[in-house]
């Protein structure tokens, strides 16, 4: 009795935040009653759901204009924001991968199951539906800081940003990992020894570390995506390699060729060219997001591009903000439908 009235409440306060009645429309009775608008903040539902993947169709809207985007989990970008006239309601669908820890793999647990929040300048949330999807591919992220799901304010990985140009019937199951090397990566049982199991046939498996293989002389550094490569081919899983986005450290001539930012390391390995080369040898499609996002800061200029990175908040030239993340996933997302690496139809 006491679940029933929390629950009751529950709707009752969304109502009055959507002008739309509450009502669960799931197979599992997963709908407005699992959400609660927050203090202060975005509408946030919870859904008590195991790992997996899962299909979420939102109806956005309600009697007023709104514009309403979704994050989820450790703040993946699903939706972006969505704008609605007034009096008119329309339907979303994302699917998301759900899993525990929710975020980094070596990181917090977070909370089980799958928690949205829907924010935006003006949001307006009419239902929520959630369906298990357990067939749906996915497409797999295996790198560093630059890449994770990071869990707070201002870092963001583009790994994070990227669910949100994707629709319904593909998942983004982010196992990128902040400080791993290739060598990392390879030896801790919450990496690869735990991503590897999980791949099935016909899933991308974006590959992308450098950034900390600082001290990697280029044998290893090869031999070490090799194993990669081979370990998702041993699943019937498709390997990208991906190299590194750059650092924003200009020349004088207002260039970024320098070793610094194009992640040259300290042995003198060239992690791009290195990648390069060796996905010519393997035969994996390559995307090469160095020369792209090169190209992009340096269209912008010493001054421009610090909008891309940390450079303001935390005097940081590696990491990306928002605006950084969510550029550099678009630049991710343009490869993988000229290579025909995800099919149109799940591209939104």
């Amino acid at each position: 009795m006491r679940r029933t009235t929390l629950l009751v409440a529950a709707a009752i306060a969304v109502t009055a935040l959507t002008g739309t009645p509450a009502h669960a429309d799931s197979p599992y009775g997963q709908g407005l009653d699992h959400c609660t608008p927050a203090e202060s903040g975005p509408l946030v539902c919870h859904f008590d759901v195991a790992p997996g993947t899962y299909d979420v169709e939102v109806t956005l809207g309600g009697d007023t204009a709104g514009a309403t985007s979704v994050t989820g989990e450790t703040r993946r970008a699903l939706l972006p924001e969505t704008s609605t006239g007034a009096g008119e309601r329309i339907r979303r669908s994302f699917t998301v991968d759900v899993r525990e820890p929710e975020g980094e793999p070596t990181g917090p647990a977070g909370s089980p199951g799958l928690d949205l929040a829907f924010g935006g300048t003006a949001p307006l949330v009419a239902g929520v539906r959630v369906t298990p999807a357990p067939a749906a591919p996915r497409i797999f992220l295996v790198g560093d800081s630059t890449v994770c799901d990071q869990p707070g304010e201002p870092y963001t990985g583009w790994g994070q940003r990227l669910p949100q140009y994707l629709k319904r019937g593909v998942a983004v199951a982010n196992h990128a990992d902040s400080g791993e090397s290739t060598v990392s990566y390879l030896e801790n049982p919450a990496l690869f020894p735990t991503v590897q199991p999980l791949i099935r046939p016909g899933d991308p498996v974006l590959i992308q570390l450098a950034h900390n293989d600082k001290q990697t002389d280029a044998e290893t550094y090869r031999a070490n995506l090799t194993t990669l490569v081979e370990g998702v081919r041993e699943r019937g899983g498709r390997p990208v390699l991906v190299t590194p986005i750059v650092r924003r450290w200009f020349n004088a001539d207002g260039t970024l060729n320098n070793g610094t930012a194009l992640l040259v390391n300290g042995l003198g390995v060239d992690h791009p060219a290195e990648i390069r080369r060796l996905a010519a040898g393997l035969g994996t499609p390559l995307i090469d997001l160095t020369a792209l996002t090169k190209a992009r800061v340096e269209e912008l200029g010493p001054e421009a591009s610090k909008a891309l990175y940390l450079t303001a908040e935390k005097r940081d030239n590696t990491h990306t903000s928002v605006r950084g993340a969510t550029e550099y996933a678009a630049l991710v997302l343009t490869e993988l439908r000229a290579q025909r690496i995800v099919p149109e139809r799940l591209i939104r």
